[in-house]
């Protein structure tokens, strides 16, 4: 079997990640901030070093403004609504977000909200210039946008978006659902103020965890209300925003997951990914009929391409890999129909190849290899 969907999630993960799931499931099992008691404290500690590493890793000094979701989808819900936007104000993303913001940016315009949406280039870019003639109207609040397109694969520069947001005063907030663990990631170099970002994919972490980095002063309300403390007191970060039980085990694992990312070296993967994404485009290139969505060069996109081939529909090329070939990939819309609007690829979408770091070069030509078995058959 060969996995290429690891823009879904990753797998495998690293055997800590393995491990310490289960040391936790079987050793620890207290419930953190629920007692006193020796493994309700070894449950708080496990969530806090799990706080700390992520802070690490993304450049934070205060691991306490690190927020634990079950995923992406639930930070990037906590951030947005907790800003408490008004209506009027205005409020900037593109046409080529995962679902996961798209929908929740689409009501803050039904609730009155003045919503620009940008679209990129051919590639998947947006112009710096855009945005900056946007924000001289004064009326801009919050910038949302990803790090990384799942579709079109395009890296944004968020570095420079981030410098035209703290020159013009306006909130930005990056999803970085498919860039942390496989980019640099550093909040304030960036001069990111809230990054939303998943435990499963590129951190290697067990699905149902997730995170949200709030900076200093930047202050939301809560989502869910619930969980410890007594009846008047006012939890202080990252407590107040996690209202219930957290994933104990998962955070555990997350931790293990971006430990490994910290001692192998963001570099060395990022290096690895970038390797195989070259040898896949050239490949892909080589296809007759394929059409390649986002950027032509491997070092501007993250380790995930969509493509079509001409005559054949996504859906049962990816059946065929997956039954004839064991070759896994993702076929459709990605939960992302507005990229593929954007893309020109609605309404069948398309296929995405994602290797990760665990994927070897012999699998990307034995995908290169089923392909051309695919077309000249055609399926």
């Amino acid at each position: 079997m060969i996995y290429l969907d690891n823009a879904a999630t990753s797998f495998p993960k690293p055997e800590p990640v393995y491990r310490a799931v289960d040391h936790v499931l079987r050793n620890v099992g207290g419930n953190a901030g629920r007692g006193g008691h020796r493994l309700a404290l070894d449950a708080a500690r496990v969530i806090f070093e799990a706080r700390e590493s992520v802070a690490r890793l993304i450049g934070v000094s205060d691991s306490a403004r690190i927020v634990f979701t079950k995923n992406a989808t639930e930070a990037i819900n906590l951030a947005v609504k907790g800003l408490g936007l008004k209506a009027g104000e205005g409020v900037i993303s593109t046409t080529f977000e995962h679902n996961s913001l798209a929908k929740v940016i689409a009501g803050l315009a039904e609730r009155g909200s003045a919503l620009t949406l940008l679209a990129p280039d051919a590639e998947g870019f947006i112009s710096l210039s855009e945005i900056e003639k946007i924000f001289e109207g004064g009326t801009v609040r919050l910038l949302a946008l990803s790090h990384a397109s799942n579709v079109f694969g395009a890296i944004a520069d968020i570095e420079s978006i981030g410098r035209l947001c703290r020159k013009h005063g306006v909130i930005f907030m990056v999803d970085g659902a498919q860039s942390t663990g496989a980019l640099p990631v550093d909040v304030s170099a960036m001069n990111i103020d809230i990054l939303a970002s998943t435990g499963h994919k590129s951190l290697f972490g067990p699905q149902g965890t997730g995170f949200l980095y709030v900076r200093e002063g930047l202050e939301l309300t809560p989502l869910l209300d619930g969980g410890t403390g007594d009846e008047a007191s006012v939890l202080e970060m990252p407590e107040r925003l996690e209202a219930g039980t957290l994933n104990t085990p998962g955070l555990a694992g997350l931790k293990a997951g971006v430990d490994f990312v910290l001692n192998t070296g963001v570099e060395k993967i990022r290096a690895h990914e970038v390797a195989l994404m070259e040898e896949l485009l050239q490949g892909l290139n080589s296809i007759e009929g394929c059409v390649i969505i986002g950027p032509k060069s491997a070092k501007k996109r993250v380790s995930l391409v969509t493509f079509n081939i001409k005559g054949l529909y996504p859906v049962p090329v990816g059946l065929s890999l997956d039954q004839n070939h064991s070759i896994m990939v993702r076929c459709g819309t990605h939960c992302s129909p507005q990229a593929h609007r954007t893309a020109g690829t609605l309404p069948e979408g398309g296929i995405r190849v994602s290797p990760g770091f665990f994927t070897k070069h012999s699998d990307i030509q034995e995908l290169l290899q089923a392909l051309k078995v695919i077309v000249s058959t055609k399926c």
